[in-house]
């Protein structure tokens, strides 16, 4: 997801550069982990919409202590390697996805799936919350196929004024529910993580990826009171740790100067890669400017028919009926 109305460069883009981690999201899973223990008697891993794979990388440090621990990444686009992790580049709607994951864990169910996809943002926050609403439900819809009974499901949410539907929907299918706001997470942002535990599908309930959640086979309503569930929200991290909104200076403590320190994992064949290449060597058109258009407009229109006097359209009316063409 590209965003350029707002500067990435804070605290934790820079130290997830000193450290090594693809993008600064990696906090927030480790603060996640902090807070409820995600890791803990997990041997194997699903991470959804895993690029640019920075929660690939900390499930590959933490999975792979464990013995035969095994994380398998999943998204649309490619991925650069990782040691540890198997990628695939697949749809998580499709059947096909979801019965490659299985077969990479020798037919065993995962015990842990993530999710840290997002639409491109729009701006406009009900189009924002719905797609991000209709990204976390499909990410939900392949883990019924792949997650254990009892295992454990961490997915982006978007909080807004329908997130208490979300609620209700997924504490259909796990015991505990919870909201988490990690530290790394700007406070400007709206975007929180919907922590679920305890998988524990309905009664006769057939995973079907042919068939969204949102239908009304399932019975959303059987949780009393108005608001039928109010979920807990949590802040992950340490209080006095660095606060994303805020500006720090370069220098260190020791004081050594900052080195700059280059991405991790540069992008993989850009698509705008050639249109850099021709603007540098000058070789793109012209960008014309708003009145250049406008004149160069003007000069491209088709002259206007000149029609001489005696050829008039509207024929005056003569006693004769001839015409008189004479000046």
């Amino acid at each position: 997801m590209g965003r350029t109305s707002k500067d990435k460069r804070d605290v934790y883009y820079r130290l997830a550069k000193e450290n090594g981690w693809r993008a600064r999201s990696a906090f927030k899973l480790l603060q996640l982990d902090e807070e409820f223990q995600l890791f803990q008697g997990v041997k194997r891993a699903v991470d959804l919409c895993a690029a640019p794979g920075s929660w690939s990388q900390v499930l590959s440090q933490k999975v792979r202590n464990q013995s035969s621990g095994r994380v398998v990444a999943v998204d649309l686009q490619a991925m650069a390697p990782l040691p540890g992790v198997i990628q695939i580049q697949g749809d998580i709607t499709q059947l096909s996805t979801a019965k490659e994951i299985i077969q990479h864990f020798e037919g065993c169910p995962a015990d842990l799936v993530v999710c840290d996809g997002a639409p491109d943002v729009t701006g406009l926050h009900d189009v924002d919350e719905y797609m991000q609403a209709q990204l976390l439900l499909a990410a939900l819809n392949i883990a019924t196929h792949v997650l254990k009974l009892g295992g454990c499901f961490v997915a982006k949410i978007f909080r807004g004024r329908d997130v208490t539907l979300l609620y209700s929907q997924l504490r259909v299918f796990f015991s505990s529910v919870l909201c988490a706001k990690p530290k790394s997470s700007r406070n400007s942002s709206i975007e929180a993580f919907a922590v679920c535990q305890g998988y524990d599908p309905p009664e006769g309930f057939i995973p079907d990826l042919t068939r969204p959640l949102l239908d009304h086979s399932y019975d959303f309503n059987q949780l009393d009171g108005p608001a039928r569930f109010i979920v807990p929200f949590v802040a992950c991290g340490d209080l006095s740790a660095y606060d994303s909104d805020r500006s720090y200076p370069l220098d260190l403590e020791d004081g050594s100067e900052y080195k700059y320190t280059p991405p991790t994992q540069p992008p993989i064949s850009p698509p705008y890669q050639e249109a850099c290449r021709l603007k540098k060597n000058g070789q793109l058109a012209k960008e014309l400017l708003p009145q250049e258009y406008a004149i160069n407009k003007v000069d491209k229109l088709p002259q206007p028919l000149i029609v001489p006097q005696c050829h008039t359209l509207l024929t005056p009316k003569v006693e004769n009926n001839e015409m008189n063409c004479s000046p």
